[in-house]
């Protein structure tokens, strides 16, 4: 991520806010709506390929307000709807 973070927008299910460590994949539950959060890079945990997410519903959350979730396979959506700034090479 060359040039910082960026906005991604899911759809969050039952089982989502239940979410501790490890890479999160949606296994049961109604889903509950969409939400935005900042993608800040990626990685593999057990021969998985992850996103790594800062959410926003404070450090209590998740693991310390972050989360991964499985990359490649537009878990939740999560790959449709990517948006970013563009950066200004002059200032």
């Amino acid at each position: 991520m060359q040039n910082g973070p960026v906005e991604v927008d899911f759809e969050v299910y039952a089982d989502f806010p239940n979410y501790k460590s490890g890479v999160y994949q949606h296994v049961s539950g109604a889903l509950l709506g969409g939400h935005a959060v900042r993608l800040l890079g990626w990685g593999e945990e057990n021969n998985v390929p992850y996103w790594l997410i800062a959410n926003s519903w404070n450090s209590d959350w998740g693991d310390n307000g972050y989360f991964k979730i499985v990359r490649g396979k537009n878990e939740c959506g999560i790959e449709n709807d990517v948006n970013a700034g563009i950066p200004k090479t002059k200032y």
